[in-house]
């Protein structure tokens, strides 16, 4: 990911960070076992995942 700068990997964070609060939020809305609980389960996790390496780059950026 060095093709990134540390701005823009700081913004895709808080975007992403934001995308994952929206989907626990709204994700309490559907009872368990609903496709739209399942859906939203599988995004919350793609969009962890997508967190993590994100704050990886950030670290690893500053080294």
């Amino acid at each position: 990911m060095d093709k990134y700068t540390k701005e823009e990997l700081t913004e895709a964070l808080r975007a992403v960070s934001s995308i994952i609060n929206k989907c626990e939020k709204v994700q309490e809305k559907f009872p368990g076992g609903t496709s739209h609980h399942s859906l939203l389960k599988n995004r919350l996790n793609a969009m962890y995942i997508s967190k993590a390496l994100i704050e990886e780059a950030i670290i690893m950026h500053d080294r």
